[in-house]
């Protein structure tokens, strides 16, 4: 099968009309999208949207061919025009199947938003499944769908819906994953690919030709990352967003409840609302065996209050203990841990603070711990093929 993708953008299109964000001002070249239209082998159009016909003819294509249009969500403003010879769009009932004379078969699914996803089956027997903006599927079971060749999904804003697809072996290792619906939610260019990167996905170009089947080099999800800011950077935010189209993560919260302390107990609360209901939480601090297993996704947050609680076990704020073997003991204890992070299968996510950058501690064990975390965060780093640093919410490669 191929895909002609007339326009990848959300329903209003990429820039919004009249919008001032600094997305929309950015997004134009090749950043500036048209709502999403896809046209299968030329026989089949998903999303009838306006200019669709003059965008074909700009990729090269024609919609002379279509014999069946299928809308995949509500339409809002004033009815596109219909061009002359093209069948009235219309949708599939959710369950029900369709099948073209061209032998292209098209299964509607329902989502858990209005809208409706189609699972189109080509002649050769390709799969294909296309979502609506904001849309992921529902009632989805373990083991009832195969694996598909290309998913086309509003990845940016319903990371879950991936995740879904993960988690039931909709979506595998050889799947195509390409973001459609893009708007102005994460600035275009080198952030987009970059976050989408990072999910496993990619976005290409309105006007785009796609060959379902054939291998695309998009980079591989890095096994081990370390997710490097100070405080309130939005670090964490992005380590989670990293991990929020993969299905049943271990978030390993090192810094325990604090009981008794209300303040404490609010930040753990607003970063427990944040994650995905489908994630599980372990805290401890014991982390080299949950690195040395075998396993879902695993995120820690983080490194700096897992490097608290080994200096308090080993007396490091002392200075007798800390000359008297306290040192020692601590470098054995990341030593343990970055051998056990160099040898992890599971993918892992860890966050850390980088203090190294502010006012020189006032005290002897301030400074102690800020040397300390320096060196663990080196020594991490070491042995992650992707090292982040986020500053003001703006995340900077410097590694991978």
């Amino acid at each position: 099968m191929e895909l002609t993708l007339l326009g990848t953008g959300a329903p209003n299109g990429l820039p919004r009309p009249g919008c001032p964000c600094a997305a929309c001002a950015v997004a134009v070249g090749a950043d500036a999208r048209g709502a999403t239209a896809v046209l299968i082998d030329e026989t089949l159009l998903l999303d009838l949207t306006p200019g669709a016909a003059f965008a074909a003819a700009r990729a090269g294509h024609t919609l002379g061919g279509v014999r069946q249009v299928l809308l995949s969500h509500p339409h809002d403003g004033p009815p596109v025009e219909v061009p002359a010879g093209l069948p009235q769009p219309g949708r599939v009932p959710d369950g029900r199947e369709l099948t073209l004379l061209t032998g292209h078969r098209v299964r509607a699914l329902a989502m858990d938003a209005p809208g409706t996803g189609y699972a189109v089956t080509g002649p050769d027997g390709q799969r294909v499944l296309y979502l609506p903006p904001g849309g992921s599927p529902a009632g989805l079971e373990e083991g009832a769908v195969e694996s598909y060749d290309m998913v086309l999904a509003d990845v940016v804003r319903r990371p879950d819906a991936l995740a879904r697809l993960r988690a039931v072996g909709a979506v595998g290792p050889t799947t195509d994953v390409v973001a459609v619906h893009i708007d102005h939610d994460v600035p275009p260019g080198a952030e987009l690919r970059r976050r989408l990167a990072a999910a496993g996905a990619r976005a290409v170009p309105d006007g785009s030709t796609l060959v379902v089947g054939v291998y695309e080099d998009v980079p591989d999800v890095p096994r081990r990352t370390l997710v490097l800011g100070g405080a309130r950077s939005g670090k964490s935010v992005e380590a989670e967003r990293r991990l929020e189209a993969f299905p049943e993560v271990l978030y390993v919260a090192t810094g325990g409840s604090r009981n008794g302390d209300t303040e404490w107990a609010s930040r753990v609360s607003a970063h427990r609302e944040r994650r995905p209901g489908s994630w599980r939480t372990a805290e401890t601090c014991d982390l080299v065996p949950l690195l040395k297993d075998d396993g879902a996704p695993l995120l820690i947050d983080c490194l700096s209050l897992w490097l608290t609680d080994s200096m308090d076990a080993v007396g490091a704020w002392d200075d007798a203990e800390w000359a008297d073997g306290g040192e020692r003991e601590l470098r054995a204890r990341v030593s343990e841990l970055t051998e056990a992070v160099r040898g992890a299968r599971r993918t892992v996510v860890a966050v850390s603070n980088e203090v190294g950058s502010g006012i020189v501690p006032a005290t002897a064990s301030g400074r102690r711990y800020r040397d300390e975390l320096g060196r663990l965060n080196a020594a991490f780093a070491g042995e992650c093929e992707q090292v982040v640093l986020v500053v003001a919410g703006q995340a900077m490669v410097l590694r991978g």
